[in-house]
């Protein structure tokens, strides 16, 4: 069997991959209005993407990230975050709501996720965070199916 060369979804149908980035967009506004540190909304791209093993979307977050002055530190101890003391009560609601919806075949979006990120964060935390979350999955799903190259 031989391999084919991938097909580059975004490229494909660029309409669609416009609209996937208008959206982002938005998000990114609403994630600003409702308070939520920028270095904060970095950790959750880089936490989604490393969930989804997305090596496209790590690299780009985290060099964003770092760019931000998100610490070496952090970054490092992100799939362990639980484990730190490195992250705010704000941080750790909107890391655990992340990887609730993230991880959605593993049993939706637990009642106990949801209230724990409710208790923390406000409707407009909570809304921005899971429309960040939403769009990162997509993203890393547009740049797995087309193997967007990562290299040196």
């Amino acid at each position: 069997m031989t391999n084919l060369q991938r097909v580059n979804i975004g490229e494909q149908h660029p309409a669609a991959y416009k609209a996937l980035i208008a959206l982002s967009s938005k998000v990114e506004e609403a994630a600003a209005a409702a308070g939520l540190n920028p270095l904060l909304v970095e950790l959750l791209k880089i936490r989604t993407s490393q969930i989804n093993g997305c090596a496209f979307c790590l690299r780009m977050h985290t060099r964003a990230a770092l760019k931000k002055g998100e610490t070496l530190d952090r970054i490092a101890v992100l799939p362990g975050w639980e484990e730190t003391d490195y992250f705010s009560e704000t941080d750790r609601a909107a890391l655990r709501l992340t990887e609730a919806i993230t991880r959605v075949p593993d049993g939706h979006v637990s009642d106990e996720d949801f209230n724990a990120a409710a208790a923390v964060l406000t409707a407009d935390q909570v809304s921005a965070i899971a429309w960040l979350t939403t769009v990162m999955n997509a993203f890393n799903r547009v740049a797995i199916t087309s193997r967007y190259p990562v290299g040196s």
